[in-house]
């Protein structure tokens, strides 16, 4: 509106010098006269009758360019098996590239909308190279648990008064006064096989911020991008950054329900072929996580993909700070190994601690067998994608 009245505007950058550029909201076509490339312009905050042939030198919008024949190319080798761009672009082509660019406006914004209401220090990124789906339709981030109706988190009501938790625990440290080791290194990693439970020290606790058996509350540290995978998996999670072996990489998290209203969900679930509900059953199955609609980045972490076999890279632990509560422990994803920038994070939805002593047998994080009315066979069962030869060929 100001360029069009010809109004300088400060508070949205339009001056006397670039009060007649416009802005490239995507392109729409492409073609070649001579040796000449012209491409439709959508321009922002114009409707499509205003769109406008120009010429290549016309254009300042070098990323949108990049993108528009990055798309064009990798879509002519998947009809034509070739990647030069012809004079004239077919009118299906040309409609692919313009609903290619607005999924991409619609990512964008909702990995803005992610970053916005994410509280850890790890950033999201997300992207689709493989087809037009946009964000989920019903999916709400959180950071932590979402206490559902008739659900109590009861807050503890002592911490520890050591000086220096990992090297001078007082009383074996908040680990020590519930009866267990504790759990990390110096570095931050879990020291503890899989099936022991973490105690963290809490916020009654005179230790600080910077203490060793803080971790799984500093939350996410890694920056992770959430990705739609290419074999028919969905969306999918790799990381951007080197992760070490036994590093924290993240919690899962959603709404706390019973488990009669898991069971009641998980029917549901079932016909959709979903698989978000995790039950709690570090002590007793009394309480379910369910992550379909509130969750964070773990919502859409996949089912482990392996080169020989069902292979997972998290491992999931039981985790104790606020909420001593053994009924209601926190879901936190624990590296396996050496994990490498650019990999996916997966975990085993039917992941099975081996029974070492009695309290490992405490932990069967059977992801997706929550709500179940009677025996698992008479459930739909939901078909492995892993494609890998010794794949079980279903997750549960």
């Amino acid at each position: 509106m100001c360029r069009l009245a010809k109004l300088s505007c400060p508070a949205l950058g339009v001056s006397k010098r670039n009060l007649y550029d416009f802005e490239v909201e995507y392109l729409c076509d492409y073609k070649k006269i001579r040796e000449q490339e012209y491409y439709l312009v959508k321009w922002r905050g114009y409707p499509d009758s205003e769109n406008t042939w120009e010429p290549r030198q016309n254009l300042k919008c070098v990323r949108i360019l990049k993108q528009f024949h990055k798309d064009l190319e990798r879509e002519l080798l998947r009809r034509h098996h070739r990647s030069k761009p012809p004079r004239h672009l077919d009118p299906s082509l040309a409609n692919y590239l313009v609903q290619k660019a607005k999924q991409r406006r619609a990512l964008r914004r909702w990995e803005q909308e992610l970053n916005a209401k994410r509280s850890h220090l790890g950033r999201i990124t997300v992207e689709n190279e493989v087809d037009l789906d946009g964000p989920p339709r019903a999916f709400v981030y959180i950071n932590e648990y979402r206490v559902g109706e008739g659900i109590t988190l009861n807050q503890v009501a002592v911490g520890c008064e050591c000086q220096d938790c990992l090297l001078a625990p007082a009383g074996g440290c908040c680990p020590g006064a519930s009866l267990h080791k504790f759990a990390y290194n110096d570095q931050g990693q879990v020291r503890l096989r899989a099936g022991l439970p973490i105690y963290e020290c809490n916020s009654r606790c005179r230790c600080g911020y910077d203490c060793p058996n803080r971790v799984v509350q500093k939350g996410i540290r890694y920056d992770l991008c959430i990705f739609r995978t290419d074999d028919g998996r969905g969306w999918g999670v790799r990381t951007l950054e080197k992760i070490r072996k036994n590093s924290f990489v993240m919690e899962y998290v959603g709404e706390i329900i019973t488990s009669e209203e898991a069971e009641r969900r998980g029917q549901i679930y079932d016909r959709q072929g979903a698989t978000y509900l995790f039950d709690l059953d570090y002590v007793e199955d009394v309480y379910t996580v369910d992550a379909a609609y509130y969750g964070n980045i773990s919502h859409f972490v996949n089912h482990s993909v392996g080169t020989r076999q069902c292979d997972p890279n998290l491992q999931v632990y039981n985790v104790f700070i606020d909420n001593l509560d053994e009924r209601l422990p926190r879901i936190a994803f624990f590296a396996t190994r050496t994990i490498r920038a650019g990999e996916e994070l997966t975990f085993d939805y039917n992941m099975q601690v081996d029974p070492v002593d009695m309290e490992s047998t405490r932990m069967d994080s059977n992801f997706g067998l929550a709500g179940l009315p009677g025996s698992p066979k008479k459930r739909v069962r939901i078909e492995c994608k892993c494609g890998t030869e010794s794949c079980r060929k279903y997750l549960f």
